[in-house]
């Protein structure tokens, strides 16, 4: 573990703004060092306030208190936090180069120029990015620029990585290679890091932990796993993954699960049928929308290579072991 990294406490942070939007509702969090944690939910839920509160871009509402270690930090604004900040938008310097931008901070603390020369040749090494120190920033891809906002943010050595929605801007082939490197980065530094995104498939394959939110609670926090295999609420289920809704028996509670956990079975092995409304082919595996009857098309996915067809009657079951009551 990275012996710079810094167990971050929340003790009953709120955040009203002066127009009187309640954004955050009292809340405790620890996040450990050297922890991932991913802020995941939808728009306007309070993750991005939560994060700009742990960095000091936010002031938490009267009583609520930021903790680094045992050190109380709620009043520090975010220079005396030592943070580094990785935005969507880069916020990279136009005028000056990729090492340059990436060395900021190290010449702002006045680090001798050749050992600033060292750590930034050491961090471009980190990012991948060994022969582009000299190029204009306009001259690199998004997924380049967004490799340098990393680099320049772990060059003074944070005690935490906070990271907002930094792949968004991205098209989906860039983000799936960031999010590899970014995973490797963390991964290898163990510094402590919160990641904030609407994105599941960037929470579930980055976080260690993963906070779902909520009209400013959190709904949940556990493992990827955890929040994938045993939502606690309907809005954990529905916003993680797809789930189906249906009742499996007369007059049984609602049941919920997974489109991979419902199987194609001979008719004699059936739990319910249903005909195959829409095919969508997507490479790896087939998603099948069929209607089975019930108030809402059931989602099946499938690795079988054989083609479906529109029409077609399917005759599914789903282990008990994969079903939800909530």
């Amino acid at each position: 573990m990275n012996s710079d990294s810094v167990t971050i406490r929340l003790q009953s942070v709120a955040k009203t703004f002066p127009d009187g939007t309640r954004a955050l509702e009292p809340l405790d969090l620890e996040i450990a060092a050297g922890e991932t944690l991913v802020l995941l939910g939808p728009s306007g839920c309070g993750k991005t306030t939560l994060l700009r509160i742990i960095s000091g871009l936010e002031m938490p509402d009267a009583g609520g208190k930021v903790l680094f270690g045992d050190a109380d930090v709620t009043a520090l604004p975010i220079e005396r936090r030592n943070v580094g900040m990785v935005f969507q938008s880069y916020a990279l310097f136009p005028n000056m180069n990729v090492a340059e931008n990436i060395g900021y901070g190290l010449r702002v603390r006045a680090l001798d120029p050749i050992e600033r020369r060292k750590k930034v040749q050491g961090l471009l090494a980190l990012v991948h990015l060994e022969d582009h120190g000299e190029r204009n920033i306009d001259q690199l891809s998004g997924g380049q620029r967004q490799r340098v906002a990393l680099a320049r943010a772990l060059a003074v050595r944070p005690r935490a990585l906070l990271l907002d929605e930094p792949l968004t801007a991205l098209d989906a082939k860039l983000r799936e290679q960031l999010r590899a490197d970014i995973d490797r980065l963390l991964r290898s530094l163990r510094i402590t890091a919160v990641y904030v995104t609407h994105d599941q498939s960037e929470a579930m394959a980055l976080g260690d932990r993963v906070a779902v939110m909520e009209k400013g609670r959190i709904a949940q926090i556990g493992t990827p796993r955890d929040i994938y295999f045993r939502p606690r609420t309907a809005f954990v289920a529905d916003f993680i993954g797809t789930m189906n809704r249906m009742h499996l028996a007369p007059d049984a509670a609602e049941s919920l699960f997974r489109p991979e956990d419902t199987r194609i079975v001979a008719a004699a092995e059936a739990q319910f049928s249903g005909k195959i409304v829409s095919v969508f082919f997507l490479g790896d595996h087939t998603r099948l929308m069929v209607d089975c009857g019930s108030s809402q098309l059931l989602t099946v996915e499938t690795a079988d290579r054989r083609e479906f067809r529109q029409g077609e009657t399917l005759h599914l079951a789903v282990d008990s072991g994969a079903v939800l009551t909530l």
